[in-house]
């Protein structure tokens, strides 16, 4: 199981395909996503991941998630969320994390808050049908209706469907299609519309009931020049070729102390000449 991304929603464009039909699309924004802290099942009892959205100023940043953030060596954070992964599916701190984790053509399951759309009646917050339009309901048509029953037992049950506040709850849209990804960008076009408001956050992750593509990178799709890269042996440096021959020639080059070596005849002469 992967880890999923959050992601903030721009709007709805629309793009064609290659049949030339419109198809409505949803543009979700990556901004610098990192990987805060790992959860593992050794010290925490599951693993996990947890990831940050974005970057915020420091003062609106609490004291303890300052700590939080610098003890990841991350920048503080806009937006942070947890995601449930397998023990192999763990990426390092402070790794980023690209929008090519999902590929074209995958589905996915999206979660946000709903709009919120204030107090609402049972018509509009349930479906219901209402009473009759006839004359003999009078000034009643859009009421809910009987809600309780008699003398036994002459109570209304929780959870019964009334009147109340409609929306700002947590929506999970599944199955939802990948139109394209721009990694440059950090956008993914998602198929159709999915929970919340423009400027809100969602949660992308692998849809539950489709199977996750081939191609797919696992653990995650990291974006490149952000994993630690491990320590190689050093490369021998090129050397330019003008240099190489030089180093050749001097090499070749004999040395005044091989050359006394080799003609002793001659060294005695000098010594001569010098005494005169």
């Amino acid at each position: 199981m992967r880890t999923g991304l959050i992601a903030r929603k721009l709007g709805m464009t629309r793009r064609f395909n290659d049949s030339g039909l419109h198809v409505p699309v949803t543009v979700l924004k990556l901004d610098n996503v990192q990987v805060v802290t790992q959860r593992t099942a050794e010290t925490n009892g599951y693993n996990a991941l947890q990831l940050g959205w974005g970057s915020a100023k420091v003062k609106n940043v609490s004291q303890p998630m300052r700590g939080h953030f610098a003890k990841a060596k991350v920048e503080p954070k806009r937006k942070v969320a947890e995601f449930r992964v397998s023990a192999d599916a763990l990426v390092d701190v402070g790794t980023e994390i690209s929008a090519n984790h999902f590929v074209a053509g995958q589905y996915v399951d999206v979660a946000g808050i709903s709009i919120g759309k204030g107090f609402a009646g049972g018509m509009k917050r349930h479906g219901f049908s209402g009473l009759r339009a006839s004359h003999g309901v009078s000034i009643n048509h859009r009421s809910l209706g009987s809600t309780g029953q008699c003398q036994d037992p002459g109570k209304v049950f929780k959870g019964k469907k009334m009147a109340g506040q409609m929306g700002n709850v947590r929506v999970t849209t599944q199955n939802l299609q990948i139109v394209d990804v721009d990694e440059d960008r950090g956008l993914i076009l998602v198929r159709g519309g999915v929970p919340g408001s423009k400027g809100g956050f969602v949660r992308i992750t692998d849809a539950v009931k489709k199977s996750r593509p081939d191609d797919a990178p696992y653990p995650a799709g990291l974006k490149s020049g952000s994993a630690p890269e491990a320590a190689e042996a050093p490369e021998a440096e090129a050397v330019p070729e003008e240099q190489a021959a030089d180093e050749v020639v001097a090499e070749e080059a004999p040395t005044e102390e091989a050359v006394a070596e080799e003609n002793p005849a001659n060294e005695t002469a000098d010594a001569e000449e010098k005494k005169e």
